[in-house]
């Protein structure tokens, strides 16, 4: 049988709420959410979600919600960028793209987003970008960026990488620096580019004169959603089965058939087990991840469930899902029919960003004698 693993819901909900402020090598101890409220009125949040269409339900529980909960804590201190540029390191259909991007800030503003709060604007529509990330070429070798584990990994399955591959921490590095971002929330596979924006901050600063703060990472104690298709993998848009993931457009009936394809396995009971048992205690976190006031023993116990097989249990998680996400489903579809209003938002966002980043430049070329 099984090994059943008790994991509190009040637990996981605590780890929602969670964020490192980790510096260098460092860790620094836990925050919370309440107690970031008295942070320093000088920090700033930055981060950035690449456009590759509607969010699934992995984007929303270990991005996007926790998006909405920093904006509640750092209200007009955070800034969300559409990072279209970052995008180009991998070939797009122009047409694709443009459409990813407008689905992307539909789905943000549903999830509770708020431009009047948060500053959300499409990363080319702010020259200032790419002119500190060639600035920063010019100061970081190659080497240093072929060192870079994400790098040796995506080198691996592209014939002929770009040089945008190569250099895409670096863009990443001037987006964070552009603002003089403090706080910069991201999964911690992304540690080493972090630490390369930190190290290029002090280098500036050292050679030219003070000009950048050294970010920290805000990182989540977030369980990870896996793939409906291959519990051994997170879920992904890569992943070319579109039965996958859950995106947070799906109808109910979409959702209901996604999840009854979901793989399992051959053990009845329901049990949750993430090492022997990876798809059924896949779906027990998505259960855990969507509903704020369940336990994983309220599930277990329910008196309901525990005579259910996991082919019932998935037509409860089904109707559970379902019903999370029509609110957000019902909002994003009503936003996505109204492009000149996203647009509107996104050119708002990026007048408002490019008078932080303006203000920038303008001390980084006094400082290397352009001006």
């Amino acid at each position: 049988m099984a090994t059943s693993i008790t994991w509190s819901r009040r637990m996981f909900s605590k780890c929602h709420r969670i964020f490192h402020r980790r510096k260098s090598n460092a860790s620094v101890s836990f925050s919370t959410a309440k107690a970031l409220g008295s942070a320093s009125t000088r920090d700033l949040v930055f981060t950035g979600i690449q456009p590759t269409g509607v969010p699934h339900i992995g984007n929303y529980v270990g991005a996007i919600s926790q998006m909405v909960r920093l904006q509640q804590t750092y209200k007009d201190r955070m800034l969300l960028s559409v990072v279209d540029l970052h995008a180009l390191s991998i070939p797009q259909d122009p047409s694709l793209l443009r459409s990813n991007i407008l689905d992307l800030t539909a789905c943000l503003l549903a999830c509770g987003i708020d431009p009047k709060h948060t500053i959300l604007f499409q990363q080319s529509m702010v020259p200032h970008h790419t002119e500190l990330a060639w600035i920063l070429f010019c100061n970081c070798s190659v080497p240093r960026l072929q060192r870079m584990a994400q790098w040796k990994e995506k080198k691996a399955t592209i014939k002929e990488p770009s040089v945008g591959l190569l250099t895409y921490p670096i863009l990443q590095a001037a987006d964070i620096m552009l603002y003089k971002s403090t706080l910069v929330p991201v999964g911690e596979d992304q540690t080493q580019h972090i630490e390369l924006t930190r190290d290029l901050s002090r280098a500036f600063n050292s050679r030219y004169g003070l000009v950048f703060p050294e970010c920290d990472m805000l990182a989540g104690e977030i369980p990870k959603i896996r793939s409906l298709r291959n519990p051994s993998n997170k879920m992904s848009k890569s992943e070319p089965s579109e039965k996958s993931r859950i995106e947070l457009t799906d109808s109910p009936e979409v959702i209901a058939e996604k999840i009854k394809k979901a793989v399992t396995d051959f053990t009845s009971e329901l049990t949750y087990d993430p090492v022997n048992r990876p798809g059924v205690s896949n779906l027990l976190d998505i259960h855990l991840a969507l509903c704020d006031d369940i336990d994983l023993e309220d599930i277990l116990e329910d008196s309901f469930l525990s005579a259910e097989d996991t082919g019932l249990y998935k037509q409860r998680l089904s109707q559970v899902v379902a019903e999370k996400l029509a609110p957000i489903r019902a909002e994003a579809i009503r936003l996505r029919a109204d492009e000149g209003h996203l647009l509107e938002v996104l050119g708002d966002g990026a007048d408002r960003a490019s008078q932080i980043a303006s203000e920038t430049m303008a001390e980084v070329k006094t400082k290397l004698g352009l001006r």
